[in-house]
């Protein structure tokens, strides 16, 4: 899983592991894995003053889930499920 906010990327991983854990397979997760940060440096006027200087700093969060002794029903409650628009979620077989 990866978004832009922690708070939307641990509520989802709670909904996940809720919802696995009632189909009856096992969970080892949410494990947090080390946040991206990007920094931007933009120039404040164009023309003068090139020492005047901004910083943008944007983080994405991660966290990984491994789903063991999954059924038929769990992926099917993990399709139904519904997760806030600002988290990616990807799968892996």
């Amino acid at each position: 899983m990866k978004s832009y906010d922690y708070n939307l990327v641990d509520k989802s991983a709670e909904k996940i592991v809720k919802t696995v854990k009632s189909t009856g397979a096992t969970v080892s997760g949410p494990i947090p894995l080390p946040t991206h940060k990007r920094i931007y440096t933009v120039n404040r006027s164009t023309f003068v003053n090139k020492k005047a200087r901004e910083q943008f700093q944007l983080s994405s969060y991660k966290r990984l889930i491994d789903i063991y002794g999954s059924t038929a029903k769990t992926v099917d409650a993990l399709m139904k499920l519904e997760l806030p628009s600002g988290v990616e979620v990807e799968i892996k077989v």
